[in-house]
């Protein structure tokens, strides 16, 4: 879509002292449930920010919009070069953007400011990086068609080092169609957890070694498996087409689990990442069941914590 069109309408929005998140605190009755995204925007990755602030990645132009949670003001943060794409997202704690550029084969990193920082091309015949967590000391990204992750190391200091491959190995087996898609981390560092859409399957992963561990659900299957987040030994799994949120509660071996409960809202439509404020979870809509048009309507959608 023209980039124009939604820089207009988003220049015309007030931005506040709430969106540095230096808002007065809110009861919950006070957030919204529903967040409007502007018309074409077309989401997938949303990533926590300081105080009541999301930011939300766009697959249109790779632009990145922050979004208070209490307001709804907007302010466009990343006004990405043309070409760009933004499909998973995150922020470090240094305030940059790691942005995983799917089928363009390239990894975008933004200062705190928007301004480009590094940029890491990984392109192959088949590539479609989906997703990224900033762990302990490396930014990882997921391959939906490669048997891989990409590691960018990080210092203490953010310094950026050279990027890396890892091969996936051990029970990994890579097939047609969307493979490894959502990741995250333990809090340490010592572990990677993924899922692959196109069977379901979780896995707890080596970062050292690209060693692969299928996760035992008991017979249960994230299909459609999407965005994940790990908190603990709780796992929320996203299942994009099917409109809900599994929540599956993990062994000490994170090899192991059993799903507890299922999240869902009738303002889903095909939600595919999320993130958490308070007592809530926030996920953006991705629709792709809907045609993706410069006119098509976005939003962010608000559901209790479980």
């Amino acid at each position: 879509m023209p980039a124009s069109r939604y820089r207009s309408a988003l220049a015309a929005l007030a931005v506040g002292a709430a969106l540095l998140g230096t808002a007065p605190a809110a009861s919950a009755e006070q957030f919204p449930e529903r967040i409007e995204l502007p018309d074409g925007w077309l989401p997938e990755g949303i990533a926590s920010g300081p105080g009541t602030i999301v930011y939300s990645g766009s697959r249109a132009s790779g632009d990145i919009l922050a979004v208070d949670l209490r307001t709804g003001e907007q302010e466009l943060v990343v006004d990405a070069p043309a070409g760009r794409v933004a499909v998973g997202i995150e922020r470090d704690r240094f305030g940059r953007f790691w942005v995983a550029g799917g089928a363009t084969g390239d990894v975008y990193v933004y200062g705190a400011d928007g301004s480009p920082l590094a940029h890491f091309d990984f392109q192959s015949a088949n590539t479609f990086i989906n997703d990224v967590v900033v762990a302990k000391d490396a930014a990882w990204f997921t391959d939906s068609r490669q048997p891989a992750l990409y590691r960018i190391p990080l210092g203490w200091d953010g310094s950026i080092g050279e990027p890396e491959v890892v091969p996936l190995s051990g029970d990994y087996v890579h097939g047609t169609g969307n493979n490894l898609n959502g990741i995250d981390a333990t809090r340490d560092g010592r572990w990677l957890v993924a899922v692959q859409s196109n069977t379901g399957t979780l896995y707890r992963i080596d970062p050292d070694t690209g060693e692969a561990v299928a996760i035992d659900l008991g017979g249960a299957v994230m299909a459609n498996g999407d965005g994940i987040y790990l908190e603990g030994r709780r796992l929320y799994v996203v299942q994009n087409r099917l409109n809900k949120v599994a929540v599956i509660e993990l062994d000490r071996t994170l090899t192991s689990g059993d799903v507890v409960d299922e999240l869902t809202s009738p303002a889903f439509d095909v939600p595919t990442t999320m993130t958490r404020f308070g007592n809530r979870f926030y996920l953006v809509n991705a629709r792709f069941n809907t045609p993706q048009t410069p006119d098509t309507a976005f939003w962010i959608t608000a559901i209790p914590r479980s």
